[in-house]
């Protein structure tokens, strides 16, 4: 068997932050360190916080007043924002700077007159977050349906934003469909569809011609790895998207001569390396890279722990 190991994949510079935010607060402060939501969508890794204490919650009431409190990497709604002050919490914002950016976006819109359509799933973390900056000015968009549905007047004033981790083929369709509709839509400067989510999309449909079967590694939680699996079957080629190698049928490979092995913005190297093993010891598999890009971004960390480790350093104790 061959398998083509597609570059970039899993963890994003988002991602990334987020992981080392929680891992540095967990080491400093100690157990329990509270999440509101989870910290990112993978199995794996959050059942590995969760027994190093992390504590994952929907609902700040779970919470200790004065606890340390990080926010997931999904953001999160001005509302969340100020019941964590209410109840005293360290909070520590480990938002994707990518998610950041629509929600900025979000409260200008709004600020300067427009409805917004949010383009995005129902329900998903990062859609409640940013339809919580200007819930009176926004509506959820998810299929072209919804944007035939739409019974706004001629003259509206219409934005649209998007969750950062679609489709970029289905958020085209559903733009031009407004844009044929309301063609005073405007929209943000820079597309939302983050770096991450349009690299691994492009990967996989760059190189699924080549390939009879698709393994996408990540959770059914995580919205851009549905996406690269929903990709492939859009391709003609059988795909399956898996938290790790147990959840692998032997079955799927029956007749098949190539695989392609991905995974999502939120899975991490571990699994992915776990299922190469698998397919190397079952199946005697030759792995070759293909690179489509080079990613070189990096986040910081948010602003207080940052300012924690500053002063560590500056203090008498810390040297």
């Amino acid at each position: 068997m061959k398998v083509v190991l597609a570059a970039p994949r899993g963890f994003c510079a988002g991602v990334n932050m987020a992981v080392e935010s929680l891992d540095l607060t967990l080491r400093t402060f100690g157990p329990p360190v509270y999440v509101y939501h989870e910290i990112v969508h993978n199995r794996f890794v959050v059942d590995s916080f969760r027994a190093r204490g992390a504590v994952f919650v929907d609902d700040l009431q779970q919470v200790p007043e004065g606890a340390h409190l990080l926010f997931s990497a999904h953001g999160i709604s001005p509302e969340i924002r100020q019941q964590a002050r209410q109840r005293r919490l360290h909070a520590i914002d480990a938002t994707c700077p990518l998610v950041t950016k629509v929600h900025l976006e979000a409260v200008r819109f709004a600020r300067e007159g427009y409805i917004i359509a949010l383009i995005g799933h129902d329900g998903h973390d990062e859609v409640l977050g940013t339809m919580g900056e200007a819930p009176e000015s926004m509506i959820l968009i998810q299929t072209v349906d919804d944007v035939d549905r739409l019974d706004l007047p001629p003259n509206t004033r219409l934005a649209y934003l998007t969750q950062t981790t679609l489709s970029v083929d289905d958020a085209n369709r559903i733009i031009d469909r407004l844009r044929a509709r309301f063609p005073q839509l405007v929209g943000p400067a820079k597309e939302d569809i983050c770096y991450a989510t349009q690299n691994r999309q492009q990967a996989v449909r760059e190189i699924c011609p080549e390939v009879d079967l698709v393994l996408v590694l990540g959770s059914q939680n995580s919205s851009n790895s549905q996406r690269l699996s929903e990709i492939a079957q859009e391709n003609g080629v059988a795909a399956h998207l898996i938290d790790g190698v147990a959840d692998i049928d032997p079955t799927w490979f029956c007749g098949v001569d190539t695989v392609l092995v991905t995974a999502g913005a939120s899975a991490p190297e571990s699994v992915v390396e776990q299922c190469l093993e698998y397919l190397r010891e079952r199946y005697d598999a030759e792995i070759s890279v293909r690179t489509i890009r080079t990613e070189q971004v990096h986040f910081p960390l948010p602003k207080a722990l940052r300012e924690y480790q500053i002063s560590l350093v500056s203090s008498p104790a810390g040297g």
